[in-house]
């Protein structure tokens, strides 16, 4: 079919029913005239003719006279074909394989204005199809339909936007879209006068409502455009972020749905989230949180929250807003539990809610941690809102009263039995909870008994860092509170040297951690024999030049206690520990002056230690440290120094023994 069509003009209404009429009258297409479209090929690999419904034939008998027919024919088939259901697969293969998908797209480089309408119309229909999405992009067709917004035609607009909107579910057509400039223009149908977002469907008029609906299908379409992150750039380049804000606050949740939507997609950017917050979008966010007649809302409003609370000024918003009630009565509503993503969003806001304590507070007059145990006794199959809910139980229990709460709702066990999952997100987060709980000695206890100090132990074999990092670091409390914390490790065949072996991690986090709960083993004579032999002086002296101010705190700690056993703290000393130590103290963190004044207090024992410690100017720090307010700083640096003058002392005194001879001598002469 040509795509310019003449200007001549179109029959009358009576004519066009009765071409419309001859068209689905006419006898389908029998089996030796299927040849005319059909390879040899093809009808090789095809179904028998008898299992095809005569609707195949027909609508490629109208896709045939959309091909060859002039205007009004094109129109009238295009009419015919919009009548049957383009939703079944046999109707999308009949007009796929005699090429219709060309045909519709070549008409949207038309001139004429109905043909557009009714191909539109049909490729909306298809593109809900993932296999004829990316057939249409394939063809070129994001460009053409780009091109159409531009048009004046506010139903042809409409139509653009929605087929857009199911296009760009494809990664390719989502490009596209951003390479041919469509995302500034889809942008500008978003502003929509807010009278008009405020006034019920039935008190617009057919202009008005028209607008309504450009921006619900624009909307549409950026939502899906959105999942791109360059994308994102452009949409916040063109003034997005304003114009969701608006449609946020209107009535036609039509508009509402795909605006938020449209949010929480784009709330994975920094950027965003800070546009999010500077525009007060938390505030509607939150009302629509409540609304109960519409959980896909309520979802979006959640996960938006949920990627927005990383924002200590976001989470303050919420509270002040009254976000957290909602939160947890979803969570705690069991029609919210039959809806996994929903529960997944809401459990993940509580998660990071959580993490301001005036936040807690709240949560804890709603009695959020027993409905967090609640949850992870129900919902054990779904991982990821098993993750949010120990993230957020871990948040909670960094106050004291709720790790009881969680021992007097039995919650321990269930926390310790996610150890033998394998989901890492969730792994990363239940060593982390469980080092809150052996803070409290009654729920050490439980943890002993269940051997749930093992089960973290074997996580250090994790592939995940991150797992790695949090089993580490969850160790420190586990050992430090158990009842016997020396033959306990000691029975972990293999276990001590597996723990030594991760000083090899080129992860600086893990590295930190590991050292931290290496000092707790060290303090155990036994445990530090052990890891001696497998080489922990040597691998914890490779580590000294590092500038990570969390590695430096936590292996300051671990060389200050491993120099208990037979030769370390002179093998320190020899293999050059000593002065990157002293350089330590020059940096402004107090937890590093503290481990590294530690550590020197232990090196200073043996005196050639000294001796390089005093050569390195350690005496100022050392004076300075002394003056702080810092206990335990206080007390390491002033035994250091005392060991130092102790070392001093003697050496003066030993000069004098030996210059007091030479000089009776000179007086006998």
């Amino acid at each position: 079919m040509k795509t310019d069509k003449s200007d001549e003009d179109l029959p009358a209404e009576e004519e066009k029913c009765a071409l419309r009429e001859v068209i689905v009258e006419e006898p389908v297409a029998s089996e030796d005239s299927s040849e005319d479209y059909s390879s040899e090929e093809e009808r090789k690999t095809e179904k028998p003719k008898h299992d095809i419904p005569p609707e195949y034939w027909h609508i490629q008998k109208l896709v045939k006279y959309i091909k060859t027919g002039n205007q009004t024919a094109t129109v009238v088939a295009l009419c015919c074909l919009k009548d049957h259901d383009l939703s079944t697969e046999i109707n999308q293969t009949a007009i796929q394989e005699i090429g219709g998908l060309e045909i519709l797209i070549n008409l949207l480089d038309t001139k004429d204005l109905k043909c557009k309408i009714g191909a539109l119309e049909v490729l909306t229909e298809l593109s809900h199809n993932p296999d004829i999405r990316r057939c249409i992009a394939d063809l070129g067709g994001i460009p053409l339909l780009v091109k159409n917004l531009t048009e004046p035609a506010r139903d042809l607009q409409i139509l653009v936007a929605e087929t857009i909107a199911n296009v760009a579910q494809i990664k390719k057509a989502r490009k596209a879209v951003r390479k041919c400039n469509g995302i500034p223009k889809l942008v500008d149908f978003l502003d929509v006068n807010e009278v008009y977002l405020k006034t019920p469907p039935e008190q617009l008029t057919a202009d008005q409502k028209g607008l309504v609906n450009m921006a619900k299908a624009a909307t549409r379409a950026l939502w899906a455009i959105s999942r791109s992150s360059k994308n994102i750039q452009v949409m916040m380049k063109s003034g997005s972020v304003p114009l969701l804000a608006r449609l946020l606050r209107s009535i036609h949740m039509e508009v509402v749905v795909p605006a938020v939507g449209t949010i929480s997609q784009c709330a994975d950017d920094p950027g965003y989230q800070l546009a999010i917050q500077t525009e007060g979008m938390i505030r509607d966010i939150v009302r629509h949180l409540a609304t109960e007649e519409n959980p896909m809302l309520r979802r979006y409003c959640a996960e938006t929250i949920f990627k927005c609370s990383e924002n200590a000024l976001t989470r303050d918003m919420v509270r002040q807003a009254g976000g957290l009630d909602p939160l947890v009565n979803m969570a705690r509503n069991p029609k919210t539990k039959e809806d996994k993503p929903l529960l997944a969003a809401v459990t993940g806001a509580i998660w990071k809610t959580a993490i301001s304590p005036e936040n807690v507070e709240r949560l804890d007059q709603l009695k959020t941690v027993e409905t967090l145990v609640k949850l992870l006794e129900n919902v054990e199959e779904d991982e990821g809102v098993l993750s949010n809910v120990v993230g957020a139980l871990c948040e909670c229990l960094k106050f004291e009263h709720n790790r009881s709460t969680l021992r007097r709702a039995d919650g321990i066990p269930h926390l310790v039995n996610l150890l033998n999952y394998t989901y890492p997100p969730l792994l990363e987060n239940v060593p982390m909870v469980l080092r809150e709980c052996a803070e409290d000695e009654d729920s050490m206890r439980i943890i002993e008994e269940l051997d749930g100090v093992r089960l973290i132990w074997s996580l250090l074999k994790n592939d995940s860092p991150r797992v790695q990092a949090n089993a580490a670091w969850s160790l420190v409390p586990c050992i430090r509170h158990a009842t016997d914390s020396g033959e306990m490790v000691r029975c972990f065949v293999g276990g001590l040297e597996l723990i030594v072996n991760l000083l090899k991690s080129p992860d600086t986090r893990v590295l930190a951690c590991v050292c931290a709960a290496i000092a707790e083993v060290a303090k155990d004579i036994e445990n530090l024999a052990v890891i001696t032999d497998h080489g922990v002086v040597q691998m914890l002296v490779d580590l000294v030049g590092t500038e990570d101010v969390l590695l430096r705190q936590h292996l300051a700690s671990a060389i200050a206690y491993c120099c208990a056993w037979g030769s370390n703290c002179k093998m320190f000393g020899r293999l050059g520990a000593i002065t990157p130590l002293v350089q330590y103290m020059a940096d402004e963190d107090p937890d590093v002056h503290r481990t590294t004044a530690l550590a020197l207090f232990h090196l200073s024992q043996n005196p050639f230690n000294c001796i390089t410690m005093h050569e390195g100017g350690v005496v100022t720090f050392l004076l300075k440290a002394v003056s702080t307010k810092d206990y335990k700083l206080q007390e390491a640096a002033a035994g250091c120094l005392a060991n130092i003058r102790k070392l001093a002392l003697e050496a003066e005194t030993v000069h004098l023994i030996r210059k007091k001879p030479e000089s009776s001598d000179e007086d006998e002469n």
